[in-house]
C-alpha cells in the first residue's frame, strides 16, 4: 500500500508531464489542467490504497480515459452547439494554446541567452510541435508515452489498450513521419 506521502510524491512527480501530454492531444490549456485535476482526484479516491509500484500504470490508464471522455463530451457538445461558433466576431481576441509558452526555464545554460540562438531554437522546437500534432492520435500517444513518460512498451500497451506489438508499430511510424516531417523543413536531430 502507498503511504499519503508516497502518493503525493508521485503526484507531483507526474504533474507537469502529465499536464503537456494532455496539452498535446487536447490543444487547449484549461481543459488540460481539468483533464490532469480531475485525474489525480481519481487516483487519490480510488486507488490510493494501491502498492506504490502500481501508480504509474493506474494513473497513465486514469489519464487516458479521461481524455478519451473529453474527446467524446466535445463531439456531442460540437454536434448540438455547433451554430453558437456563429456569434465570434472576427476581432475577438481568443488566445490559444501554446506549449512552447508554458515550458518552465530553470537553471539557463550561458549557451542559452544569445537572442539569435533562441529564435533558431523556438522555431525548431515550433515546427516539432506542429509534427508532432500532425501524428494520427495513436501514434502521438505511443510516441509521447514512450519518449515523453519514458515507459517501456508493456506498460504503454496497457495504458493504451493494445497490444505490445502495436505499440511498436505505432512508435515506429511516428518516428518515421516526424523526420519525415522535420527533414523537410531542414531539422535535423
Amino acid at each position: 500500500m502507498a503511504s499519503s506521502k508516497e502518493l503525493s510524491d508521485f503526484l507531483k512527480d507526474v504533474e507537469k508531464r502529465a499536464f503537456k501530454r494532455v496539452a498535446y492531444h487536447v490543444r487547449n490549456e484549461e481543459s488540460a489542467l481539468d483533464i490532469v485535476q480531475d485525474s489525480m482526484m481519481r487516483l487519490a479516491e480510488r486507488y490510493g490504497d494501491k502498492p506504490a509500484q502500481e501508480l504509474t500504470l493506474l494513473f497513465q490508464r486514469i489519464l487516458t480515459n479521461a481524455m478519451m471522455d473529453w474527446f467524446r463530451r466535445q463531439k456531442v457538445q460540437n454536434a448540438l452547439f455547433s451554430s453558437f461558433s456563429d456569434f465570434q466576431s472576427d476581432g475577438d481576441d481568443t488566445e490559444e494554446f501554446d506549449i512552447l509558452e508554458s515550458l518552465s526555464v530553470a537553471g539557463v545554460p550561458p549557451e542559452f541567452d544569445n537572442p539569435q540562438n533562441n529564435h533558431e531554437r523556438q522555431q525548431k522546437l515550433e515546427s516539432i510541435e506542429v509534427a508532432l500534432l500532425l501524428l494520427p492520435m495513436r501514434q502521438r500517444e505511443a510516441f509521447l508515452l514512450r519518449y515523453w513518460e519514458d515507459m517501456d512498451v508493456a506498460a504503454t500497451a496497457s495504458t493504451m489498450g493494445c497490444s505490445e506489438g502495436s505499440v511498436k508499430t505505432h512508435c515506429s511510424r511516428a518516428i518515421h513521419s516526424l523526420i519525415k516531417l522535420l527533414t523537410a523543413k531542414g531539422i535535423r536531430l
